[in-house]
C-alpha cells in the first residue's frame, strides 16, 4: 500500500513538472550577422537573449524557451522570406532586434498579418510608431526622433547653426535626417545642404569633400555602425574637424567608438539609450556579458534585446501563451517595464517604450581608463522629452483611441 502512494505521488510530481513546462515560446533573433550591424547586433543580441531566458528562470515558471536565430543580410526581401518561413513553419512566436529600418518595416507588416510579436531593438525609423504603427509591434531602444532630439538639440545650443547631412539612401537615413532637420530648424539652425550615400559603402571622401566644401558648422552623419566609422575614419584623414567643422554622428554605438578609440573619436557628442558603466545594474550584466562576448561590452541593442526578452517573457507568463501576437504586445503595454539595464519604463499605446536617454562626449585618450572607458555623461534627458509626443507620430491606433 505504501508503495503504491510513493509511486502515486512520484508520478503526481512528475505530471506537476510537466505540466508546468507545456508552454512553448519560440523566439526568432533575426539581425546583421555578417555585414556593417554585426558588432552592433550579431552574435550578441542571441547571447543576451539567452541571458534573459536564464535570467527570468523561465523553466521554473512553466515556459519552455527556445531561440532562433537568422542573418537578415540587411535586405528587406530576405528578411520577410525569413519571417514567412519562421511562422508559418517553424511556429516562431516572436521576432525581435531587426536592425535596418527597411527590414524592420517589412517584419512590421508580416507580423501584423500572422498575428505574432515584434519587439524591435536595433532599427532607428520613428515610423514603426508613427505611420506604420502595428498593434502587434513594440520599439523598445532608441528611435530617429530620440536622437535627433539628443544631439541635433545639443549641438544646435553649443553653436552648430549650420548643417550638413550626409546620409545612408534608404529608410533609416532618410527618417534621420528628417527627424534631426525638423530639431535643428525648430532651434534656429539650418540646414544647407545633403547628400544620400550608398548603403553600405566603404569610401565617403566625395561626400565628406561636398561636405567640407559646403561651409556647414556640423556635418551630421544620419548613417550607422561600419558607415558611420568609416566616414569618421574619412574626415580624420582630412582634418574636417581641425579645419573647425564639427563631426555629429547621429546614431553611435559604443562598439564603434571603441574601434573608432578615443584618439579619433575624442569630443565627438552623441545620444544613448544604454552605457556600459551607467551604474551598478548596467555593470553586473556587461561583465557578464563580456564572458560571453570574447571581452566585449554590449551595445544598446544587446541591451535591448535583454530588456525586451525579459518583459515579453512577463507577459506571455501572465497569458499563459505566446500564440497570439496582439494580446501578448497589449499585455507588454499593460505591465510597467523594470529592468536593470534602463530602469522603470512603460510601454505606449502606439508600441513606443519610454525611458532616459543619454547625452554623451567621447573621452579624450588621457581621461580613459581602459579600451572601454569611453564617455561621460554630459545630460540625462527624461523620457517624456526624448521621444516625440504621443499625439505627433500620426498613429493610426492613437488616432482611433
Amino acid at each position: 500500500m505504501l508503495k503504491r502512494l510513493l509511486l502515486a505521488s512520484a508520478l503526481c510530481a512528475a505530471a506537476s513538472v510537466q505540466a508546468l513546462a507545456q508552454t512553448p515560446v519560440k523566439i526568432g533573433v533575426l539581425n546583421d550577422r555578417s555585414g556593417v550591424y554585426a558588432d552592433i547586433s550579431g552574435e550578441g543580441s542571441v547571447a543576451a537573449a539567452r541571458m534573459a531566458v536564464e535570467d527570468f528562470k523561465a523553466a521554473e515558471k512553466g515556459l519552455k524557451v527556445e531561440i532562433l536565430a537568422a542573418d537578415h543580410q540587411n535586405k528587406p526581401d530576405v528578411g520577410a522570406s525569413i519571417a514567412r518561413q519562421w511562422y508559418d513553419r517553424d511556429g516562431v512566436d516572436a521576432i525581435f532586434d531587426v536592425p535596418t529600418s527597411s527590414v524592420a518595416l517589412a517584419i512590421n507588416q508580416v507580423t501584423r498579418e500572422k498575428n505574432k510579436a515584434f519587439i524591435n531593438s536595433g532599427a532607428g525609423t520613428a515610423d514603426l510608431t508613427g505611420p506604420q504603427c502595428s498593434p502587434n509591434t513594440v520599439h523598445w531602444t532608441y528611435d530617429t526622433a530620440a536622437l535627433a532630439n539628443g544631439t541635433g538639440g545639443a549641438m544646435v545650443k553649443r553653436g552648430g547653426t549650420t548643417w550638413f547631412f550626409l546620409t545612408a539612401d534608404y529608410a533609416f537615413g532618410q527618417a534621420l535626417q528628417r527627424d534631426t532637420t525638423e530639431v535643428v530648424t525648430k532651434n534656429g539652425g539650418k540646414v544647407i545642404g545633403a547628400v544620400k550615400t550608398p548603403f553600405p559603402t566603404a569610401d565617403f571622401s566625395s561626400f565628406l569633400l561636398q561636405a567640407q566644401g559646403s561651409g556647414a558648422k556640423v556635418i551630421g552623419l544620419a548613417n550607422a555602425g561600419g558607415d558611420t566609422i568609416n566616414a569618421i575614419k574619412q574626415a580624420a584623414e582630412f582634418g574636417i574637424t581641425e579645419g573647425g567643422q564639427a563631426i555629429a554622428g547621429l546614431l553611435i554605438f559604443s562598439s564603434d567608438i571603441h574601434a573608432l578609440t578615443t584618439k579619433t573619436a575624442q569630443g565627438l557628442v552623441l545620444t544613448e539609450p544604454f552605457y556600459w558603466d551607467l551604474n551598478d545594474g548596467t555593470r553586473t550584466f556587461s561583465d557578464r556579458f563580456a564572458k560571453q562576448a570574447g571581452g566585449k561590452k554590449p551595445t544598446a541593442v544587446q541591451a535591448g534585446v535583454y530588456a525586451s526578452v525579459l518583459h515579453y517573457l512577463k507577459a506571455v507568463e501572465a497569458l499563459k501563451s505566446a500564440s497570439d501576437g496582439g494580446k501578448v504586445v497589449a499585455k507588454m503595454k499593460e505591465i510597467p517595464t523594470e529592468d536593470p539595464l534602463f530602469g522603470k519604463g512603460t510601454i505606449r499605446p502606439d508600441g513606443r517604450k519610454i525611458h532616459d536617454m543619454y547625452l554623451f562626449e567621447v573621452k579624450k585618450p588621457a581621461e580613459s581608463k581602459g579600451p572601454w572607458d569611453l564617455y561621460k555623461t554630459l545630460a540625462t534627458i527624461p523620457g517624456s522629452e526624448a521621444f516625440r509626443p504621443l499625439n505627433q507620430g500620426n498613429c493610426p491606433l492613437v488616432n482611433k483611441s
